[in-house]
């Protein structure tokens, strides 16, 4: 089993802390991203809202979180130990499973899956962040 990403927060507040922290990146790629796409100031006025720097900081947020991947065997041997509510998605039929664990809600996401690492990584961190992080940011 290993870890990719470094954001395991212990609490609300420590969550709160790095959501608030992602916000000035957040602002400085949506306007690199819009200059790129080459937005005049019209433009970038009518397109560049607070929604958008917003789904950013999301974005980003969640691309921090610690996701344990593992096979189905470890991730088993990790739920015996674990006393609060896990949701699971995916197949129990498959090989691997990703995980993160939100230690101050009790809860963890995981997701299997067979070949795309990458893959579920990606969507078990949008899953995180909509089932755990969300209403609480």
């Amino acid at each position: 089993m290993d870890v990719e990403g470094e954001l395991s927060p212990e609490t609300v507040e420590a969550a709160r802390e790095a959501y608030e922290a992602a916000g000035p990146t957040a602002q400085v790629v949506v306007k690199e991203v819009a200059k790129a796409m080459a937005f005049d100031r019209e433009e970038y006025r009518e397109r560049v809202t607070g929604d958008v720097v917003e789904t950013a900081r999301d974005a980003l947020f969640a691309s921090r979180l610690a996701v344990r991947v593992g096979s189905r065997e470890e991730f088993e041997d990790w739920r015996e130990g674990f006393d609060g509510d896990v949701l699971e998605r995916g197949s129990e039929h498959v090989d691997s499973v990703a995980w993160h664990v939100a230690p101050f809600a009790d809860r963890a996401v995981a997701a299997t899956f067979q070949d795309e690492r990458d893959a579920a990584v990606g969507t078990l961190r949008r899953q995180a962040y909509g089932e755990i992080y969300e209403e609480l940011l």
